[in-house]
C-alpha cells in the first residue's frame, strides 16, 4: 500500500492540477504494491492511470500542443527513423539518485516548457547519456517519451552514414527538419559512430564533414523535440560535441542494493519470499542493469515452466551466474 507521503503528494498534486505528476505518483504506489506482492491491486491501478491518460489525450487530440505530424517514418525518412510508442514510466527504472534526480528536473522543465519560454528561455532538451552498455542509456529515451506522452523516434545510422560524399549530411538534415516539425524523442544510439573526434588519424574526410553538420544543426535547433544521444564510449567523441548538449548525464553499473532491487521489481509478479537475497547479493557484482533483468527472466521461465510460481534461490543465483559467464566472454 501507499506511503504517508505518496498519498500526500497524491492529494496536492491532483489540488494543483498537475496530472503528470499525478499519474506518476499512482505510479510508483502500484510499483510498490508489486513489489509487496499485492498484484491484483498493483495491475488495477495501472489500468486506471492508463484510462485516465488516454481519455485526457484523446480530449486534447485537437490541441497543436499535441499534434505529431507523423506518426510512422515516410518517404525518405523510412530506413533512417524507427517509430515506437513507449509506456515505460521512471518508476520501473532503478537509478542513482543523482541519475534519477536529474532526469526529473529535465521532465518538470519539458512539462513547464511553455512557461519557460514565454520568460526567454529554453527547456533541458539535448541530452547526452554516457556510460557501460545496459545500464539503462536506451531505456532512459523510451521513459521520457513515455513520461511526456510522446513517440520515440530511434535514428538508424546504418541507414545514415553512407560512403557518398555529401550524402550522409543530406540526410542528417532531413532527420534535424523532422526534429523541428514534430515533436518526440529522438534518439541517437551508439553515438560515437557519428561523433568521433575529428582529429582521429583513421577516420574518412565524409564522416568529418558529417560531424561538423551535426553540430551546426545542434547549434540552431531550437525546437521542442528532444534529441538524446547515448554511447557506450565517451572517450571517443569530438570535445566541441559537449558544448552543443543541455546535460550530459553518466550512468554506472548498479550496486548491490541496486542490483537487489532490480531484481526483486522484475520477480514481482512472482513469489520471491524464500530467496535467500543475501547468497544472491554474493553474485551479482560487476553486472548491468540489462544482465540482472536477463537474470531474473531466466530463474522467472524456469519456475514458470516447472508450474511454480515460487522462485528459489538457486536458479536464481544459477541465472545470475550464467550472465557473468556470458558477460566475460
Amino acid at each position: 500500500m501507499a506511503k504517508a507521503d505518496q498519498f500526500k503528494a497524491l492529494v496536492r498534486t491532483h489540488a494543483e492540477g498537475d496530472d503528470e505528476r499525478f499519474y506518476a505518483i499512482a505510479m510508483q504506489v502500484a510499483a510498490r504494491a508489486a513489489r509487496l506482492g499485492q498484484t491484483k491491486f498493483a495491475q488495477e491501478l495501472r489500468d486506471l492511470v492508463d484510462e485516465a491518460k488516454q481519455r485526457r489525450d484523446t480530449a486534447r487530440a485537437g490541441q497543436k500542443s499535441r499534434a505529431v505530424p507523423i506518426v510512422q517514418p515516410r518517404g525518405e525518412l523510412v530506413g533512417l527513423l524507427s517509430a515506437s510508442f513507449p509506456q515505460a514510466r521512471l518508476t520501473d527504472m532503478t537509478l542513482r539518485e543523482d541519475v534519477r534526480a536529474r532526469l526529473e528536473h529535465v521532465l518538470v522543465e519539458q512539462r513547464g516548457r511553455t512557461q519557460i519560454r514565454e520568460h526567454g528561455f529554453s527547456p533541458l532538451r539535448k541530452l547526452l547519456l554516457i556510460g557501460p552498455p545496459g545500464t539503462g542509456k536506451t531505456m532512459t529515451a523510451a521513459v521520457l517519451a513515455g513520461e511526456l506522452g510522446l513517440p520515440l523516434f530511434a535514428i538508424q545510422l546504418d541507414g545514415l552514414i553512407t560512403k557518398y560524399l555529401g550524402e550522409t549530411a543530406a540526410k542528417l538534415r532531413l532527420i534535424f527538419d523532422t526534429i523541428r516539425e514534430s515533436r518526440a524523442v529522438y534518439l541517437f544510439d551508439e553515438f560515437d559512430a557519428l561523433g568521433a573526434e575529428r582529429s582521429a588519424k583513421n577516420e574518412v574526410g565524409e564522416i568529418r564533414r558529417v560531424l561538423n553538420s551535426f553540430l551546426q544543426f545542434m547549434e540552431l535547433d531550437e525546437s521542442d523535440s528532444l534529441v538524446v544521444a547515448a554511447t557506450n564510449h565517451p572517450d571517443l567523441l569530438d570535445r566541441a560535441l559537449l558544448r552543443r548538449f543541455d546535460s550530459v548525464i553518466k550512468y554506472g553499473l548498479p550496486t548491490t542494493e541496486e542490483a537487489v532491487e532490480v531484481l526483486r521489481g522484475r520477480l514481482a509478479l512472482l513469489d520471491t519470499s524464500k530467496v535467500g537475497w543475501a547468497k544472491v547479493s554474493a553474485v551479482v557484482e560487476g553486472l548491468s542493469h540489462a544482465e540482472l533483468a536477463r537474470a531474473a527472466q531466466q530463474a522467472a521461465k524456469h519456475a514458470i515452466l516447472a508450474h511454480r510460481r515460487e522462485v528459489r534461490t538457486g536458479e536464481l543465483v544459477a541465472a545470475l551466474e550464467d550472465r557473468r559467464a556470458s558477460h566475460s566472454k
